[in-house]
Formats: C-alpha cells, structure tokens, sequence
C-alpha cells in the first residue's frame, strides 16, 4: 500500500496484513455490531404520562345518558386535549450485549472492505503544530477525495491534542485513534485515513485475532 506526505505525494509504501485488511466481509457480523453499537448509543429517557399520570378530576363529566353528547367517564381519556397518552415511550434500557470477538470481526470485515473498495489510505504521521482548524482541512483536503468529503475518518495510532483540537470543528471531519475503531465508524465512513503508526498498531492488535 502506497503512503502519502501531507501534501498529497506519494512518499513510500507499507505493508498491510492480510489476516486484518484482506479478510471476507461477514455482512451477519457487521450488521450485528453495528445494531448494537447504535442501540447503546440512545439513552432510553424519553418518557410520556399515561392517563393515570396526568393532572385532571376522575369524576365523569356527564350523565351517561340524555345529554346528545358522546358518552364520557373521564377528562383524563386519552381521545381528550391534555388527557394520557396511549402506549407512549417510558423510560428503558437499550443496551445490547455484543462480545468482543464479533466486535474485532465486524473491524476487520470493514477494513478489509475499504481496502478493497479503494477507500484506504495511508498518509505520513502528521501533527499540526498550529492547532489551527484551517490548517487541519487543508491537510485533509489534498488527501480526500472530493467526491468522498461527506464523513472522513482519520486514524491515528493515539489521538494527539493539537490534531484533535483542530479537526474537531470540520463537520466532514472524524478523528480517532487506532485503539478507539468503532464499527459504526468505519461503516459510514465514506474514505478512511490511516497513518503510518495507526496501521502499525492496527497490525498489532487485530492480527493474531
């Protein structure tokens, strides 16, 4: 694999391993991390008042019969303005276990997916010593696609501060470190940034999975 300076030059090559980038994508693994990973995400707090709940008389307001109205039992009836709502959220636990080898398979499904999609790149180890956002994005911008600018992911083998500081206000922009790969990540990500260290790392940990 083919490795890039900042500006866009190619400057040398490095090996990926197969048994992590070249793997036959489980499409059932990705699928189910993903699920999961998206599912821990929600914080299951939204909640509503049942008729029980809300404020209002329990008394009926009329007579059953004789008044030509629709008959009524209560003000806190769920057909009535203010009255409880049927079947509504309450608050729960969404948290889905998901073990650590299908974890480690849907990365490796993914990685090896966007390496044989020509997402992958490679770029030197870089740090922008500004700490300036435009000078982050210009970085960026000659190694990303146009075409690919929705959701870029960069990885670095440990997040450095003035990198982190600088990218973090570039919407296009995702910046993690080789440690912290999340499916959901990878799978959106519509072009992946590696530096040289994170791959050395990547190597490292998922290989002898």
């Amino acid at each position: 694999m083919n490795v890039y300076d900042i500006q866009g030059n190619e400057k040398g090559s490095i090996e990926l391993d197969d048994a992590v980038f070249n793997q036959k994508p489980n499409k059932s693994v990705i699928y189910y991390a993903l699920t999961a990973e998206l599912e821990n995400a929600r914080q299951g707090t939204s909640s509503t008042k049942g008729r029980s709940e809300v404020s209002g008389s329990g008394a009926k307001p009329w007579r059953q019969k004789g008044t030509g109205r629709a008959r009524a039992g209560s003000k806190r009836s769920p057909l009535w303005t203010g009255g409880g709502i049927v079947f509504g959220p309450k608050p729960r636990d969404y948290h889905t276990p998901l073990q650590k080898k299908v974890r480690r398979r849907s990365i490796m499904s993914l990685l090896s997916l966007k390496a044989r999609e020509n997402l992958l790149k490679v770029v030197e180890d870089f740090e922008v010593q500004s700490g300036r956002t435009k000078d982050f994005s210009g970085i960026a911008a000659k190694l990303v696609d146009e075409s690919r600018r929705r959701r870029v992911l960069i990885v670095d083998r440990e997040q450095k501060e003035l990198n982190r500081r600088a990218g973090r206000n570039i919407p296009w922009i995702l910046y993690r470190s080789a440690d912290c790969l999340s499916t959901r990540d990878l799978y959106f990500a519509t072009q992946l940034l590696l530096t040289e260290s994170a791959v050395k790392r990547i190597n490292e940990k998922y290989s002898g999975s």
